[in-house]
């Protein structure tokens, strides 16, 4: 189906373009274009699951941006990856399966995203996880996690967390789900792409880079895109749908001249539409992180050591079990920082593994014993934006991060700091730890923990909320229906619509978000 007309036109096959091709074409009475900027997920270290650290910094998968100096991180620069490959982000993603909390969404809700509440996504949930019928396959791997993670859950009963069988039904610790099927990681290009691939209306045109939309008055009526040294423009005859991510999505918007009209004015834009939330409203998660070194046998003692690599290679070949097939995050949950908190406010992460990162981005296990411990607070308040830099489309927009802009952020920054420190100094974990990497750990003050979170804390590679859902444009970009205010045949469905970041991982949250746009935008059609 060679066309240059079509019913819908999608930008970015990543967790929400996949989930739309699918749902949007299902019928037959649909066509459907979707543009991918990057290329093919048929490589050997994006199907297997310890691929993550392999793929963190790989230039030929993901876009690489960088933040801006950040104020709140002592003046650092962030790397954050970005999926730029079929699958986006649930291609090079650490695999972990978090729907969020009931209170994320109902607080969706009252931020004027009627509709989103818990009672609303929980069904949709139900229907994209079914056992046998579903198309997400959410693994147990928890029969092939390295013996050292039973620990980690011996220390967050010491430490008064409560253990937790599934942690998407439950608070507490426990082993993490992930998006894995025999062995391999299941992205959304696996649940939902490869199927739709197979009808007749669906077009997927990769190493598509998309320059501008296309308008007559206030509608959008397609778009242009760079292909192979060609710039092709092609026509929607329904709808127009931005899933190109927390970063591009809006950037699109900004270079087709909907945005902050004083921002477009001085990169010489003609605003077509002066939506000034465009781009702002940034969340993201930061997590702090300590190693630890230790006399008992963790992954370091296999993966840290060339043969010990070799051998699991050989395993995973042969029976796709075995460290290669188990994502990072094994352990961990979501917990309250202290009795009085109301709600869960921290996430934790507890690897069997310690690791350095170079310069350019390689992760290098360390060969003797190591383990991690991270502390992510969950809803963080602080707000930044996307910016772009030039009408030129190929210029890398401004993210301005704004981390622990807020004092319950840098509140919540000590609390994790804390939590990590009171796990690390359970009977279970102390009475194996020959030292923590950074000595000064044990004995930081609250201004001291402050400061080392500042230093050294790092995105978990989740931003959302710059094309936020809400109620006008004095609040948002798109309504509840995830259309973009006064401008018609044109949405945005990706993490960029989130009123608030959720609690967690944010794959699960952007699949179901898709699934139920697509629904809309159906019945909308009808």
């Amino acid at each position: 189906m060679v066309s240059d007309s079509y019913d819908y036109i999608i930008v970015g096959a990543g967790s929400a373009g996949c989930v739309l091709a699918d749902r949007l074409t299902r019928s037959g009475r649909h066509s459907v274009l979707l543009l991918e900027a990057g290329g093919s997920d048929a490589r050997f270290w994006v199907k297997v699951p310890v691929g993550y650290a392999v793929n963190y910094a790989n230039p030929a998968l993901n876009w690489g941006y960088h933040t801006e100096a950040d104020e709140g991180l002592s003046g650092r620069a962030s790397y954050w990856p970005r999926g730029r490959v079929v699958g986006g982000c649930s291609s090079i993603n650490a695999m972990a399966y978090m729907r969020g909390m009931r209170h994320d969404f109902d607080d969706w809700a009252a931020a004027g995203a009627t509709g989103w509440d818990w009672d609303a996504v929980h069904e949709t949930y139900r229907i994209m996880e079914e056992p046998g019928g579903g198309p997400v396959r959410v693994g147990d791997l928890s029969d092939q996690m390295h013996p050292f993670s039973g620990r980690f859950l011996d220390a967050a009963r010491q430490a008064g967390h409560p253990p937790s069988d599934d942690l998407n039904a439950a608070d507490g610790i426990g082993y993490y789900r992930s998006t894995v099927w025999r062995g391999r990681r299941w992205s959304a290009a696996d649940a939902f792409l490869r199927p739709a691939l197979r009808r007749r209306n669906l077009r997927m045109v990769t190493h598509a880079h998309v320059t501008q939309l296309e308008f007559n008055g206030r509608r959008a009526t397609g778009l242009t895109y760079d292909h192979k040294g060609a710039t092709r423009t092609v026509h929607a005859r329904q709808e127009v749908i931005l899933s190109a991510g927390a970063i591009n999505s809006p950037q699109i918007l900004q270079l087709s001249g909907i945005g902050p009209a004083d921002l477009l004015r001085r990169h010489g834009i003609a605003p077509r539409m002066d939506l000034p939330k465009v781009g702002q409203g940034l969340q993201d998660h930061l997590a702090i992180t300590h190693q630890f070194t230790t006399d008992r046998r963790t992954l370091n003692h296999g993966l840290g050591r060339r043969r010990g690599r070799i051998a699991a290679g050989i395993r995973y070949v042969l029976t796709r079990k075995g460290p290669l097939a188990v994502p990072v995050n094994q352990v961990g949950g979501f917990v309250r920082s202290a009795p009085q908190v109301e709600r869960p406010d921290i996430q934790l992460f507890c690897n069997p593994a310690s690791y350095e990162i170079t310069t350019d981005g390689a992760v290098v296990m360390d060969r003797a014993g190591g383990f991690i411990l991270s502390g992510q607070p969950c809803r963080p308040t602080s707000r930044g934006a996307v910016r772009i830099r030039s009408a030129d489309h190929r210029d890398a927009p401004m993210i301005d991060a704004n981390s622990l802009g807020t004092e319950y952020d840098r509140q919540a920054a000590i609390r994790a700091s804390r939590l990590v420190r009171q796990l690390s100094a359970s009977p279970a974990l102390a009475s194996v730890t020959t030292a923590p990497k950074d000595d000064r750990f044990p004995a930081m003050n609250d201004d001291d923990l402050l400061q080392d979170f500042r230093d050294r804390a790092a995105t978990v590679y989740h931003p959302t909320c710059t094309c936020r859902m809400g109620t006008d444009a004095a609040n948002s970009v798109t309504d509840p229906r995830l259309r973009v205010h006064g401008v018609a045949g044109l949405r945005v469905v990706d993490a960029s619509a989130f009123p608030n970041i959720t609690s967690g991982n944010t794959n699960a949250p952007v699949m179901m978000l898709a699934m139920r746009a697509a629904d809309m935008i159906l019945q909308d059609a009808r």
